[in-house]
């Protein structure tokens, strides 16, 4: 068999270049890596801004808009937002017996209508035996003849009128009604209707300084009341100088009542998972029974505790009965963390170092269920501002004048049909505020979720 000789040189080791691509990431913490999912989620990044404005307006507002919210503005009350502010100057107030009445026929003004006064005046009807029942409305009369509110029953041969009850500067639609002389209506009605001017007496200007001291003016000069960009409300107040004051009633009860519940959840939770087996099952039930505890019930009763009557502020009440009640849930979602942690490897390589269980709750339990903490408190906050509205809208918890969202909601829902401003300004903050705290909790859940890493 022939022998194989094989040279050296065929083992030579071949050098060949290549082009090594390396992908690297920076080295990111947990809570930065959150924050850039965080980022990512845009509902729940417009939600946080929304949230930071809500704080600007509620801290930083009243210093820019100083308007006392209890200031009432009798020349504008129940004003829209944007509404007219002219006022035109008039003679001071006479009293007047129905002279200077004007030729006609019908029902007829005297003068044009302002708010000062609507004087009117009429010719006898067919059967007004009994005199004359006048009304006045804010919508025109129709077929079914529904003339409003009834101001005055007048004498057979009074045939004039002067109304000066609550005018505002809109439009008004009055009706003369004929009685018989057992004081029934008759088929024998007039109606007119005039649009009201808005006016103010000198010393009216002056004592809102709209005129100085001794300084004059002619009548028919026109002024400028003040300014109200949302309106004001039944009594004249400005809506956002309320809004603003009323939103930290409504938030310092939307932050204060969660932290409080969840931090005893969190401390109630941690320990009953730590400890395990009969005390764990001992902290739950206890923590069930507090659960089936009805809510209204202990607000009522601690209304009664603290004395509180009717149409006082019931603050510490709901604050009690939100820190009592409501903190079952946290310490269920804290539990359930803790008992997952403890079963981990560095829990038990802490134990064999020698770690003591308040180091080993504190310094590694705690931390690493800060995610479902953080989410919780942001669900928190809306359910409490929520809660807050409610038990003010139906009038057990913060009482007028102290404004809040669900308060100025009670008293803005009696005018709604007129006025809707009232209702619609707060309302909309209080479903502005809930829906961006629910999303930001969305968005948070899903950025301090490690499991959502795995689906990047």
């Amino acid at each position: 068999m022939a022998e194989l000789k094989l040279d050296a040189n065929a083992f030579a080791p071949i050098h060949q270049e290549q082009e090594i691509q390396s992908i690297s990431r920076p080295s990111l913490s947990y809570w930065q890596d959150a924050w850039i999912r965080l980022k990512a989620n845009r509902r729940a990044l417009i939600s946080l801004y929304l949230i930071i404005g809500l704080l600007i307006f509620t801290f930083l507002g009243p210093v820019v808009w100083q308007v006392d919210p209890a200031q009432q503005d009798v020349d504008q009350i129940s004003q829209p937002p944007f509404a007219d502010r002219t006022v035109t100057l008039v003679t001071e107030y006479e009293p007047w017996y129905g002279e200077g009445a004007v030729a006609g026929e019908g029902l007829r003004f005297v003068e044009d209508p302002t708010t000062q006064y609507i004087r009117l005046v009429w010719d006898e009807l067919p059967g007004a035996a009994g005199g004359y029942r006048v009304y006045r409305n804010l919508f025109p009369i129709g077929p079914e003849r529904a003339y409003g509110l009834p101001l005055i029953e007048t004498e057979p041969g009074k045939r004039f009128f002067e109304d000066r009850l609550d005018l505002q500067p809109t439009t008004y639609y009055y009706s003369i009604v004929a009685l018989d002389a057992a004081g029934y209506e008759t088929e024998s009605v007039e109606t007119i209707s005039g649009d009201v001017t808005r006016v103010i007496t000198p010393s009216e200007a002056r004592g809102r300084g709209l005129l100085a001291e001794g300084e004059n003016a002619a009548v028919g000069t026109q002024f400028r009341l003040a300014t109200h960009p949302l309106g004001t409300d039944y009594l004249g107040r400005d809506m956002l100088a309320r809004l603003m004051h009323g939103a930290r009633v409504s938030l310092f009860i939307g932050f204060f009542a969660p932290l409080l519940f969840v931090l005893i959840g969190v401390i109630y939770g941690s320990i009953a998972g730590f400890v395990g087996g009969v005390g764990d099952q001992v902290l739950m039930r206890f923590a069930d029974f507090v659960v089936a505890l009805p809510f209204l019930l202990f607000m009522i009763l601690f209304k009664v505790v603290f004395a509180i009557g009717p149409g006082e502020s019931g603050i510490m009440p709901m604050l009690l009965a939100m820190v009592i009640l409501l903190w079952p849930a946290t310490a269920r979602l804290v539990r359930g963390q803790i008992l997952q942690i403890r079963e981990e490897g560095y829990i038990s390589a802490s134990r064999l170092l020698g770690a003591k269980t308040n180091y080993l709750v504190l310094r590694h339990m705690i931390p690493n269920t800060m995610g479902v903490i953080l989410v919780t408190i942001t669900f928190a906050v809306p359910s409490a501002i929520f809660t807050e509205a409610f038990l003010s809208f139906i009038g057990m918890g913060v009482a007028p004048p102290t404004p809040s969202w669900g308060s100025m909601c009670n008293e803005g829902i009696k005018t709604m049909l007129t006025t809707p401003h009232e209702l619609i300004f707060p309302a909309l903050f209080i479903s502005v505020t809930v829906l961006a705290f629910n999303l930001l909790g969305d968005g948070l859940r899903d950025a301090l979720d490690a499991r959502m890493r795995g689906r990047e």
